[in-house]
């Protein structure tokens, strides 16, 4: 089957995810998570800010917007990216498949098996509207209290929410659009307890998150 070609916009945010072939493990020790992590900053982070991950036993979340080409000087009108070939074969799709191929032979040998560890290549949508972008923030980040992984959000270390609320200095985290939209790390804390309680979200962003258990 021919690989599946994805138009990725420049300045764009998109929700990048995948899942374990038959909804297996994909992360099975500390290290694995911390590895993935370090394949994120290497693949990834050339060709797209990271705004929000979470990584989880059997399956990943990133939010990424979509650096401008080097020798881009303005952003290209949608209908010259939707018909430029060379945006089609996105240095995105490049450093998904490689962070993948690279990862799933670590930890094939480190745990001797073999064959496929995802559930076929990524999945990417883009996100249209800053509500919808925020409303999936806060579900990503919510995901490991969601699933029973913890019972306190910031006890689970594989996600930047601790970032978002000014609690850990790491670099996958884009800083300047959290400042920008939330004017004080406890107002994003809220955010997303809020969410938590009612596990309540508007009606297009839970038929979107419905759609990825299919």
């Amino acid at each position: 089957m021919p690989r599946r070609l994805i138009p990725f916009i420049p300045e764009l945010h998109y929700h990048i995810y995948n899942r374990g072939n038959n909804r297996e493990r994909i992360f099975f020790e500390s290290d694995n998570y911390l590895y993935f992590l370090k394949k994120i900053k290497a693949y990834l982070v050339p060709v797209a800010d990271v705004l929000v991950y979470c990584l989880m036993p059997t399956h990943y979340h990133v939010v990424g917007r979509v650096k401008l080409p080097p020798q881009t000087s303005e952003i290209l009108k949608i209908s010259e990216v939707l018909n430029s070939e060379a945006l089609k074969r996105s240095p995105i799709s490049t450093a998904m498949m490689k962070l993948s191929v690279s990862y799933t032979k670590a930890i094939n040998k480190r745990f001797q098996r073999a064959g496929v560890l995802f559930q076929g290549q990524f999945q990417a949508k883009p996100i249209l509207t800053s509500e919808y972008l925020f409303n999936l923030c806060r579900y990503i980040h919510g995901n490991p209290v969601k699933d029973g992984l913890v019972a306190d959000i910031a006890q689970w270390q594989y996600s930047n929410y601790l970032e978002w609320i000014g609690e850990r200095n790491g670099t996958l985290v884009d800083k300047a659009f959290v400042q920008d939209n939330f004017d004080a790390p406890d107002e994003y804390r809220k955010f997303v307890l809020e969410y938590l309680r009612t596990r309540q979200l508007p009606d297009d962003v839970q038929r979107y998150l419905n759609s990825l258990e299919d």
